[in-house]
Protein backbone atom coordinates (compact mmCIF):
# COMPACT_ATOMS: atom_id res chain seq x y z
CA UNK A 1 0.00 0.00 0.00
CA UNK A 2 1.15 3.65 -0.23
CA UNK A 3 1.39 4.21 3.55
CA UNK A 4 3.06 1.27 3.64
CA UNK A 5 5.96 2.67 1.07
CA UNK A 6 5.69 5.61 2.44
CA UNK A 7 6.57 4.07 6.23
CA UNK A 8 9.73 2.20 4.48
CA UNK A 9 10.93 5.00 2.91
CA UNK A 10 11.14 7.02 6.13
CA UNK A 11 12.95 4.21 7.73
CA UNK A 12 15.65 4.06 5.28
CA UNK A 13 15.67 8.10 5.32
CA UNK A 14 16.60 8.02 9.05
CA UNK A 15 18.98 4.91 8.78
CA UNK A 16 21.18 7.45 6.26
CA UNK A 17 21.08 10.49 8.45
CA UNK A 18 23.72 9.16 10.73
CA UNK A 19 26.60 8.50 7.52
CA UNK A 20 25.23 11.56 6.45
CA UNK A 21 26.16 13.74 9.40
CA UNK A 22 29.13 11.89 9.80
CA UNK A 23 30.34 13.05 6.10
CA UNK A 24 29.49 16.96 7.17
CA UNK A 25 31.20 16.84 10.23
CA UNK A 26 34.19 15.73 8.33
CA UNK A 27 33.67 18.21 5.69
CA UNK A 28 33.26 21.21 8.71
CA UNK A 29 36.40 19.86 10.64
CA UNK A 30 38.33 19.93 7.53
CA UNK A 31 37.48 23.48 6.10
CA UNK A 32 35.49 25.70 8.73
CA UNK A 33 37.31 28.14 10.53
CA UNK A 34 35.31 29.16 13.76
CA UNK A 35 35.26 32.60 14.53
CA UNK A 36 35.20 32.16 18.42
CA UNK A 37 37.56 28.73 18.80
CA UNK A 38 37.58 29.37 22.59
CA UNK A 39 33.92 28.22 22.59
CA UNK A 40 34.04 25.09 21.33
CA UNK A 41 36.10 23.68 25.11
CA UNK A 42 34.17 24.30 28.00
CA UNK A 43 35.52 26.40 30.41
CA UNK A 44 34.08 27.61 33.66
CA UNK A 45 34.46 31.18 32.93
CA UNK A 46 31.52 30.41 30.73
CA UNK A 47 29.17 28.99 33.39
CA UNK A 48 26.65 31.27 35.77
CA UNK A 49 28.12 31.54 39.39
CA UNK A 50 24.81 30.42 40.76
CA UNK A 51 25.18 27.47 38.22
CA UNK A 52 28.40 26.15 39.81
CA UNK A 53 27.23 26.81 42.71
CA UNK A 54 24.06 23.90 42.52
CA UNK A 55 26.88 21.86 41.14
CA UNK A 56 28.73 22.23 44.24
CA UNK A 57 25.96 21.83 46.79
CA UNK A 58 25.01 18.52 44.32
CA UNK A 59 28.32 17.22 44.48
CA UNK A 60 28.64 17.81 48.42
CA UNK A 61 28.44 14.92 51.05
CA UNK A 62 24.67 14.67 52.11
CA UNK A 63 22.91 16.59 49.00
CA UNK A 64 19.68 15.31 48.60
CA UNK A 65 16.40 16.85 46.89
CA UNK A 66 15.01 19.02 48.98
CA UNK A 67 18.05 21.02 49.69
CA UNK A 68 18.66 20.88 45.49
CA UNK A 69 15.35 22.63 45.62
CA UNK A 70 16.03 25.28 47.39
CA UNK A 71 18.20 26.64 44.88
CA UNK A 72 16.05 26.27 41.56
CA UNK A 73 12.54 27.93 40.30
CA UNK A 74 10.24 25.01 40.43
CA UNK A 75 6.87 25.10 38.15
CA UNK A 76 3.76 23.20 39.07
CA UNK A 77 4.56 19.38 40.27
CA UNK A 78 5.56 19.00 36.47
CA UNK A 79 8.89 18.53 37.74
CA UNK A 80 9.88 21.09 35.45
CA UNK A 81 12.69 23.73 37.08
CA UNK A 82 14.67 26.52 35.80
CA UNK A 83 18.15 27.28 36.89
CA UNK A 84 20.87 29.42 35.78
CA UNK A 85 23.55 28.02 33.11
CA UNK A 86 25.57 30.39 31.53
CA UNK A 87 27.08 34.13 31.53
CA UNK A 88 25.19 36.58 29.10
CA UNK A 89 28.93 37.09 27.81
CA UNK A 90 28.99 33.60 26.78
CA UNK A 91 25.62 32.96 25.29
CA UNK A 92 26.39 36.41 22.98
CA UNK A 93 29.70 34.99 21.97
CA UNK A 94 28.28 31.44 21.52
CA UNK A 95 25.64 32.92 18.88
CA UNK A 96 27.65 35.10 17.35
CA UNK A 97 29.49 31.62 16.42
CA UNK A 98 26.77 30.39 14.95
CA UNK A 99 25.74 33.15 12.79
CA UNK A 100 29.39 32.80 11.76
CA UNK A 101 28.40 29.71 10.78
CA UNK A 102 25.46 29.92 9.23
CA UNK A 103 26.60 32.71 7.23
CA UNK A 104 29.61 29.99 5.61
CA UNK A 105 29.08 27.63 3.05
CA UNK A 106 29.38 24.71 4.69
CA UNK A 107 26.92 21.78 4.64
CA UNK A 108 24.61 21.95 7.35
CA UNK A 109 22.42 18.91 9.44
CA UNK A 110 19.06 20.38 10.62
CA UNK A 111 18.03 19.33 14.20
CA UNK A 112 15.14 17.49 13.20
CA UNK A 113 11.96 17.38 11.37
CA UNK A 114 10.33 20.06 13.19
CA UNK A 115 13.29 22.62 13.37
CA UNK A 116 14.32 23.95 9.84
CA UNK A 117 16.77 26.04 11.17
CA UNK A 118 18.95 25.66 13.51
CA UNK A 119 22.65 23.77 14.29
CA UNK A 120 23.34 20.24 14.79
CA UNK A 121 26.18 21.23 17.52
CA UNK A 122 27.56 17.68 17.17
CA UNK A 123 28.30 18.20 13.48
CA UNK A 124 30.36 21.27 14.46
CA UNK A 125 32.38 19.17 16.77
CA UNK A 126 31.11 20.72 20.21
CA UNK A 127 30.44 16.99 21.87
CA UNK A 128 34.02 15.81 22.71
CA UNK A 129 35.46 19.71 24.36
CA UNK A 130 31.89 21.19 25.49
CA UNK A 131 28.90 19.05 25.73
CA UNK A 132 30.44 15.77 27.29
CA UNK A 133 31.91 17.52 30.00
CA UNK A 134 28.69 19.59 30.73
CA UNK A 135 26.72 16.49 30.72
CA UNK A 136 29.19 14.46 32.67
CA UNK A 137 30.89 16.88 35.17
CA UNK A 138 28.03 19.45 35.69
CA UNK A 139 24.29 18.33 35.16
CA UNK A 140 24.31 14.67 36.03
CA UNK A 141 24.73 15.81 39.59
CA UNK A 142 21.67 17.64 39.28
CA UNK A 143 19.31 15.07 37.59
CA UNK A 144 20.68 12.00 39.76
CA UNK A 145 18.50 14.35 42.44
CA UNK A 146 15.76 15.28 40.37
CA UNK A 147 15.32 12.14 38.08
CA UNK A 148 16.74 9.48 39.44
CA UNK A 149 13.62 6.72 38.07
CA UNK A 150 15.00 8.41 34.75
CA UNK A 151 18.29 7.57 34.76
CA UNK A 152 19.41 11.34 36.00
CA UNK A 153 22.76 9.28 37.51
CA UNK A 154 23.46 7.60 34.32
CA UNK A 155 22.81 10.01 31.63
CA UNK A 156 25.16 8.43 29.40
CA UNK A 157 25.06 10.28 26.14
CA UNK A 158 23.20 12.73 24.46
CA UNK A 159 22.16 14.72 21.61
CA UNK A 160 22.67 18.41 21.45
CA UNK A 161 21.36 21.37 18.59
CA UNK A 162 21.00 24.87 18.48
CA UNK A 163 17.29 26.25 17.67
CA UNK A 164 16.40 29.41 15.78
CA UNK A 165 13.64 31.18 15.16
CA UNK A 166 12.43 34.14 13.82
CA UNK A 167 9.56 35.57 11.96
CA UNK A 168 10.47 34.65 8.62
CA UNK A 169 11.80 31.31 9.19
CA UNK A 170 10.77 28.88 12.28
CA UNK A 171 8.00 30.42 14.07
CA UNK A 172 6.45 28.49 16.64
CA UNK A 173 7.05 24.08 17.62
CA UNK A 174 3.91 22.15 17.66
CA UNK A 175 3.13 19.94 21.15
CA UNK A 176 5.72 17.11 21.16
CA UNK A 177 7.94 15.45 23.41
CA UNK A 178 11.32 14.67 23.34
CA UNK A 179 13.65 11.60 22.39
CA UNK A 180 15.26 11.65 25.88
CA UNK A 181 15.56 11.28 29.38
CA UNK A 182 16.05 14.25 30.55
CA UNK A 183 16.21 17.67 28.33
CA UNK A 184 17.42 20.74 29.21
CA UNK A 185 16.73 23.65 27.17
CA UNK A 186 18.59 26.86 27.78
CA UNK A 187 17.81 30.54 25.93
CA UNK A 188 21.27 32.36 24.65
CA UNK A 189 19.10 35.10 23.56
CA UNK A 190 19.14 37.32 21.14
CA UNK A 191 16.17 40.27 21.45
CA UNK A 192 12.57 38.42 21.17
CA UNK A 193 9.17 38.98 22.33
CA UNK A 194 6.84 36.09 22.92
CA UNK A 195 7.39 33.07 22.09
CA UNK A 196 6.94 31.31 25.75
CA UNK A 197 6.98 27.37 26.60
CA UNK A 198 4.61 25.98 27.41
CA UNK A 199 3.77 21.98 28.75
CA UNK A 200 1.11 19.50 29.50
CA UNK A 201 1.04 16.05 30.46
CA UNK A 202 3.72 13.10 30.52
CA UNK A 203 3.14 11.45 27.76
CA UNK A 204 2.52 8.08 29.08
CA UNK A 205 0.11 9.79 31.90
CA UNK A 206 -2.32 11.76 29.50
CA UNK A 207 -5.50 13.16 31.38
CA UNK A 208 -8.67 13.84 29.22
CA UNK A 209 -8.59 17.58 29.58
CA UNK A 210 -4.80 18.31 29.87
CA UNK A 211 -3.89 21.23 31.63
CA UNK A 212 -1.17 23.86 30.21
CA UNK A 213 1.44 25.44 31.70
CA UNK A 214 3.05 28.46 30.20
CA UNK A 215 6.73 29.47 31.16
CA UNK A 216 8.94 31.93 30.03
CA UNK A 217 12.58 32.21 28.59
CA UNK A 218 15.13 33.90 31.05
CA UNK A 219 18.24 34.98 28.94
CA UNK A 220 21.52 32.32 29.77
CA UNK A 221 18.67 30.45 32.00
CA UNK A 222 17.31 26.89 31.66
CA UNK A 223 14.68 24.75 31.70
CA UNK A 224 15.01 20.81 33.08
CA UNK A 225 12.38 18.79 32.42
CA UNK A 226 11.11 14.83 31.83
CA UNK A 227 11.84 14.07 27.98
CA UNK A 228 8.48 12.59 28.06
CA UNK A 229 7.05 15.96 29.11
CA UNK A 230 4.55 16.99 26.09
CA UNK A 231 5.63 20.62 25.46
CA UNK A 232 5.64 22.79 22.62
CA UNK A 233 6.57 27.06 21.86
CA UNK A 234 4.59 29.65 20.97
CA UNK A 235 4.97 31.82 18.38
CA UNK A 236 7.27 34.45 18.64
CA UNK A 237 6.28 38.02 18.43
CA UNK A 238 9.46 39.97 17.02
CA UNK A 239 13.26 39.58 17.01
CA UNK A 240 15.08 36.26 16.74
CA UNK A 241 15.30 33.48 19.03
CA UNK A 242 17.79 31.09 19.56
CA UNK A 243 17.81 28.49 22.16
CA UNK A 244 20.24 25.35 22.90
CA UNK A 245 18.32 21.47 23.33
CA UNK A 246 20.75 18.70 25.45
CA UNK A 247 18.78 15.53 24.63
CA UNK A 248 19.91 13.64 27.42
CA UNK A 249 19.85 9.43 27.36
CA UNK A 250 20.24 6.49 29.35
CA UNK A 251 21.26 3.89 27.90
CA UNK A 252 20.51 2.18 31.44
CA UNK A 253 16.32 2.94 30.71
CA UNK A 254 15.85 3.12 27.26
CA UNK A 255 17.62 -0.06 26.49
CA UNK A 256 14.57 -1.39 28.36
CA UNK A 257 12.15 0.08 26.30
CA UNK A 258 12.40 2.50 23.65
CA UNK A 259 10.83 6.05 24.74
CA UNK A 260 9.27 6.40 20.88
CA UNK A 261 7.74 2.75 19.89
CA UNK A 262 7.15 2.06 23.75
CA UNK A 263 8.52 -1.73 22.59
CA UNK A 264 11.79 -3.09 23.25
CA UNK A 265 14.42 -1.84 20.97
CA UNK A 266 15.67 -3.43 17.89
CA UNK A 267 18.95 -1.87 17.23
CA UNK A 268 21.06 -1.24 14.04
CA UNK A 269 24.80 0.06 14.32
CA UNK A 270 25.17 3.25 14.39
CA UNK A 271 28.42 5.71 14.56
CA UNK A 272 28.55 8.39 17.71
CA UNK A 273 26.13 8.21 20.54
CA UNK A 274 23.21 6.94 18.10
CA UNK A 275 19.76 7.24 19.60
CA UNK A 276 21.61 6.25 23.14
CA UNK A 277 20.57 2.74 23.23
CA UNK A 278 24.01 -0.14 23.61
CA UNK A 279 23.84 -3.18 23.29
CA UNK A 280 26.64 -5.83 22.24
CA UNK A 281 26.72 -7.60 18.66
CA UNK A 282 28.20 -11.04 20.10
CA UNK A 283 29.89 -12.06 22.78
CA UNK A 284 33.05 -10.16 23.48
CA UNK A 285 32.41 -7.65 21.12
CA UNK A 286 33.26 -4.09 21.89
CA UNK A 287 30.15 -1.74 23.19
CA UNK A 288 28.54 -0.21 20.07
CA UNK A 289 26.01 2.63 19.85
CA UNK A 290 22.78 1.90 18.45
CA UNK A 291 19.70 3.59 16.73
CA UNK A 292 16.04 1.94 17.49
CA UNK A 293 15.18 0.27 13.85
CA UNK A 294 11.45 1.96 14.11
CA UNK A 295 12.97 5.55 14.90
Amino acid sequence: SVVYLQIEAEVQRRKQLVHQSVERRAIISKCYKPKHPEVYTLQDSFLAPDFLEIVRYCTSPGAHLQGLLGYLESFSDKRIYRLPVFTEEFCQTFVDELENFERSDMPKGRPNTMNNYGVLLSELGMDEGFLTPLREQFLRPITALLYPELGGSCLDSHRAFVVKYSLHEDLDLSSHYDNAEVTLNVSLGKDFTEGNLYFGDFYQDPSPVPKYLEVEHVGAQGLLHRGGQIHGALPIGSGERWNLILWMRSSLIRNQLCPMCNCKPQLVEAEGFGDGFTGTLEEDVPETVDVCALW
